[in-house]
């Protein structure tokens, strides 16, 4: 499995079969074509993107991006393990030792990121199934500021709504976002928020007005360690570099798409 830059990842925490790994760099599915030949030629693209994702050795479950089309995800992975198996891009996958739940935060035209009341109202009854299994909420958007003017104004605009649904549900552990393109945790609800790196660019670390821009800092993923012995024990999240020793990333866009 390699990262945008063609580095291999690191294959070291990949034993833990039942940790849950977590990037903000999936795969980027833009819109069907209306033409034929294009219709054929990202059909071939999707069937191609299925093939290089099937190696990978954990449980994949895909989120949608504010730079992807949820119809072209469906069109490209529906049916498949990286959609839960369904073709919505809100969706459940029960675990043996935990449950994945699935959010689509994308919002047509635009960089922020919204739920709805109807999803909102998905999700409480979507937790509410296995009350007793620890959850992973899973959505693009964070759903509070980060601290990066830039990043915050494109963010979740019903982060409170949520609160309430994860605030009801204990066995919440995790809340996991992506967009920001840097490792943010902070406290949400009674539970954690934890904002995954990219596993191509880093976004800098601006807390003041103006564009963050990309430093040379190496992609990375979230590694979630689920607890085993004594009961009760915490969940644990590890920040993992992507990069080999020595490899250096300098990138000098100066504007996030995020």
């Amino acid at each position: 499995m390699r990262g945008h830059d063609g580095v291999p990842l690191s294959r070291a925490p990949l034993g833990a079969r039942d940790d849950h790994v977590h990037t903000s760099s999936p795969v980027e599915v833009k819109p069907v074509p209306r033409d034929a030949a294009g219709l054929r030629s990202r059909l071939r693209a999707a069937h191609g993107r299925v093939l290089a994702l099937n190696p990978f050795p954990l449980p994949l479950h895909l989120v949608t991006g504010n730079h992807d089309t949820p119809e072209a995800l469906v069109g490209g992975f529906g049916g498949t393990r990286f959609l839960g198996g369904g073709r919505l891009t809100s969706y459940v996958v029960e675990h043996a030792a935990f449950t994945v739940v699935v959010l689509d935060s994308w919002v047509s035209g635009s960089p922020g990121g919204g739920l709805g009341s109807g999803q909102v109202a998905w999700l409480e009854r979507a937790l509410a199934e296995r009350p007793g299994a620890p959850a992973l909420v899973c959505l693009h958007h964070p759903p509070v500021p980060v601290g990066i003017p830039f990043l915050d104004a494109m963010g979740l605009a019903d982060g409170p709504a949520l609160a309430a649904v994860v605030a009801a549900h204990p066995r919440v552990v995790r809340v996991l976002a992506g967009h920001v393109h840097r490792p943010v945790t902070a406290p949400f609800a009674g539970s954690t928020v934890a904002v995954a790196p990219s596993t191509y660019r880093q976004s800098g670390l601006v807390l003041r007005e103006g564009v963050p821009g990309y430093p040379d800092e190496p992609p990375a993923f979230l590694l979630h360690v689920r607890p085993g012995a004594p009961a009760g024990a915490a969940w644990v999240t590890h920040t993992v570099p992507t990069s080999a020793p020595g490899v250096s990333r300098r990138v000098r866009s100066a504007r996030p798409s995020c």
